[in-house]
């Protein structure tokens, strides 16, 4: 699995004009499942990014995770993390899962950082999602499990 954590004051998803995600402070998670992916994967990043140290402590070091501050997560399907752009000028996805596997994989991701102990909203699979947010730092991490 990828994922793109970005650290947040805010951030929401709407499908449809409808507002149906939102969080902050804390995390927007894209996540994208790959080829081969497991839930030993997921299980992998949800308990990696829960405990991830990328907010700041009272000395303005980057050492607390969004569990210590409080901060909750907004998760965003994002099948363009497994883009290859090694050949000519349009991405291929062939290496992302396929749509029902990673639907899955994306809803066990979810409430697996949720079983960590980090409040989950997310958007919706598949759908035309708009995303706002406001970047804290900003500070953006990648992550592959």
């Amino acid at each position: 699995m990828r994922a793109l954590l970005q650290r947040i004051s805010h951030a929401s998803v709407t499908v449809e004009g409808e507002k149906i995600g939102q969080s902050g402070p804390g995390l927007l998670i894209l996540i994208c499942a790959m080829q081969g992916d497991s839930e030993a994967q997921a299980d992998h990043l949800a308990a990696k990014i829960s405990k991830l140290r990328i907010f700041k402590d009272e000395a303005g070091k980057m050492n607390k995770s969004v569990k210590d501050i409080g901060g909750s997560a907004l998760v965003v399907s994002q099948f363009t993390l497994a883009a290859d752009t090694s050949r000519g000028n349009r991405p291929g996805f062939s290496t992302a899962a396929s749509p029902d596997e990673g639907k899955a994989l994306y809803e066990y991701f979810a409430s697996k950082l949720a079983s960590e102990g980090v409040p989950v909203e997310t958007g919706e699979f598949g759908a035309d999602m708009k995303v706002e947010l406001l970047n804290d730092g900003p500070v953006t991490i990648w992550m592959e499990a």
